[in-house]
């Protein structure tokens, strides 16, 4: 009989309740439990199978390139940075609020870290997150304009709740990427949450961009709900540890990684 349930089960594809099935029905023999706990306990392996598989999905899909996270970001190392303040954002209150954050400092000191990790939270939290290079976008989105796909790839981008933007700094930019850029934003406002690492404050944009009335209004949306997190700090690459491997993004590791060097 345990043969033929496997069988209806791989057709099912409910594999939770296949990796549960041998050690509920032993308890169930051997505590003589009633037919409706097992099938309760066996329906909530499931239900776990498929939270975990959906987690691994997301963490994936969000191509976090470290296993950062608030754990790991040395905290007393820097004292630029309010830990009271990045554990109240952990909280993930902006993202239900779709306010954006600004990380500004110097390199080096925690900006990415601590992006990341939130960016990580969120996913962990059932948001769809995903993190981008800030050069790399602007790249795609000016390659998107050659075969006419940039209204497809600005609607998918628009989606990710949180959008991470890493590196938003000294650019080599065509006027096409800047308007891209702003089009990505304007449809991101109001909707979902944006995280922008740079080391560039905002009054630095309009030499970035090179066009004042498009980061007149880039700014006006962005900071419009925004969170501005500057750090004045001691770099941490000085004596740090090495930064640590590409992730091989699997959930059960998410936290037990080494500290944010950025």
């Amino acid at each position: 009989m345990r043969d033929q349930i496997r069988e209806q089960l791989a057709r099912l594809r409910l594999r939770g309740i296949d990796a549960a099935l041998d050690a509920e029905l032993d308890r169930a023999e051997a505590e003589g439990s009633p037919a409706s706990e097992v099938i309760w306990r066996l329906l909530a392996a499931q239900e776990a199978h498929r939270r975990e598989k959906s987690l691994a999905y997301r963490l994936t899909q969000a191509k976090l390139p470290w296993h950062w996270t608030l754990d790991s970001f040395p905290f007393d190392r820097q004292p630029g940075v309010d830990r009271g303040q990045i554990r109240a954002l952990a909280g993930l209150d902006f993202l239900r609020r779709n306010e954006n954050i600004l990380l500004i400092g110097p390199p080096g000191t925690g900006k990415t870290g601590i992006a990341i990790a939130l960016l990580r939270e969120a996913c962990l939290n059932g948001h769809a997150g995903r993190f981008y290079n800030a050069q790399l976008l602007l790249d795609e989105l000016y390659a998107s304009l050659a075969d006419r796909s940039t209204p497809k790839l600005l609607a998918q981008l628009a989606r990710f709740q949180p959008m991470l933007i890493d590196e938003l700094g000294y650019l080599t930019l065509k006027p096409e990427q800047s308007n891209a850029f702003f089009r990505l934003m304007d449809q991101r406002y109001g909707r979902v949450s944006t995280i922008i690492t740079t080391n560039l404050e905002p009054c630095a944009w309009y030499e970035l961009f090179a066009n004042k009335p498009l980061v007149d209004a880039l700014l006006d949306r962005l900071q419009h709900r925004c969170i501005t997190i500057r750090i004045d700090g001691p770099s941490l690459r000085t004596s740090a540890p090495a930064s640590p491997p590409p992730t091989k993004r699997s959930s059960r590791s998410a936290r037990r990684q080494p500290p944010a060097s950025k």
